[in-house]
């Protein structure tokens, strides 16, 4: 599935705003504090929402005080989150809506709403609609259904007013709306990757794609040398091309059944363990294994990947991540970087801008000054650097 907008209101700096025709490579600049890490915390704060309730995931997003801290300062009325996707090019525009309150200290899902857009014109139909835990969802397969009267609904209470309908329904067959969301939702990657965290020991086990913090570096490094063994090669090659001296990887157990990552430098005999390599070794090989994965997440975000890395690798970076994206898997991504925001096209490049305490977000598509240079050659990274991203800057 592929996301063609996300709206906000009354989320955090977000008091309402909208990101349209979403690119499979989205690449968000902005100040500190405007609100790059906000927009990924939306896809974090939604898994959580799936994973455990509204409740839990507010808890996670705004500490003790949850909704009172996700919500926008000054403003009253519901958290409001909307994204519309589409599971595959030319297929109906699918919108999912969720407003969030509070009561007594308490919050509450206000309305969960699952609706389809059959065409251009026209009301869509709603397959999931939901008020305070109770409400409707349809049966039928969505491409199956010509007419909005062959719906088949059904009534349903939900335990709790903080769960997500979306996800109990999500787990039956006969909810196929809900369950596509929700393995959407589930499927997520919002990478939160430590590199301490990744070098340290792990017990033997079994992982297939890296964890959001990357604790399990070297139990999926053994996974792809097992059962996907081009895959790896190819990851290793691209890592000697940029580390200078690195000639292998391999995820070693111990006796104590402990998986260690061991490197091979071509200059010396014996291998090092990943404790001695530089932060920017193990950083990039976590890029690689997360973007050669061979079962992409079907969204995947990163906070400036420029961090730690050498500044001549980050055009090769970005076209990896590109190229990820096309594979099935959009990306998102924050930066700081002009060199990586030299590898970006005009249409992947949205910058945010705060002004009065809240967000806005600009597409440099739309802005007739930065595509016009772009056009006549320029690259995104100088324009960012000499100022043509308006609003931009710090004040």
């Amino acid at each position: 599935m592929k996301l063609e907008s996300i709206k906000l209101k009354n989320f955090k700096a977000f008091k309402d705003a909208e990101i349209r025709n979403i690119p499979r490579m989205c690449v968000l600049v902005g100040a500190n504090g405007s609100g790059k890490s906000t927009i990924f915390s939306v896809f974090g704060f939604l898994k959580d929402a799936m994973t455990e309730d509204v409740h839990v995931a507010l808890t996670k997003l705004g500490g003790s005080r949850g909704f009172l801290e996700a919500r926008s300062r000054n403003t009253t009325g519901p958290i409001e989150i909307e994204l519309k996707f589409r599971e595959k090019d030319g297929s109906p525009l699918i919108t999912y809506s969720l407003a969030i309150n509070e009561e007594d200290g308490t919050p509450y899902i206000e309305r969960e709403l699952l609706k389809y857009r059959r065409g251009s014109r026209g009301q869509p139909w709603h397959f999931l609609d939901f008020r305070k835990g109770v409400g409707q969802a349809v049966t039928n397969e969505p491409d199956q259904v010509t007419d909005e009267q062959d719906l088949q609904r059904e009534d349903h209470v939900l335990k709790s007013a903080d769960t997500l309908a979306v996800k109990g329904l999500a787990q039956f067959k006969k909810f196929p709306a809900a369950m596509a969301l929700g393995e959407l939702i589930s499927n997520w990657h919002v990478s939160d990757f430590h590199i301490q965290r990744a070098r340290s020991e792990q017990e033997a086990g079994h992982a297939q794609h890296l964890s959001t913090q990357g604790e399990n570096l070297a139990l999926v490094t053994e996974f792809l040398y097992k059962w996907h063994r081009k895959v790896f090669d190819t990851i290793i090659d691209r890592l000697k091309s940029r580390v200078p001296g690195i000639s292998h990887v391999e995820a070693k157990i111990t006796e104590e059944g402990r998986v260690l990552l061991k490197f091979q430098d071509s200059s010396f005999k014996d291998p090092f363990m990943a404790r001695h390599v530089s932060d920017g070794t193990i950083k990039m090989l976590a890029y690689l294994i997360l973007l050669y994965d061979p079962s992409p997440h079907p969204l995947l975000c990163v906070e400036e990947p420029e961090n730690q890395l050498y500044p001549k690798l980050l055009m090769e970076l970005a076209e990896e991540f590109r190229d990820y994206a096309h594979r099935g898997g959009q990306v998102f991504i924050s930066t700081h970087s002009p060199d990586f925001l030299n590898a970006c096209k005009l249409q992947e490049v949205f910058w945010l801008v705060k002004e009065k305490g809240y967000t806005s977000v600009k597409r440099a598509s739309e802005d007739q000054q930065v595509s016009d240079y772009m056009a006549e050659g320029d690259q995104m990274g100088y324009l960012w650097k000499q100022g043509f991203f308006g609003g931009v800057d710090p004040q």
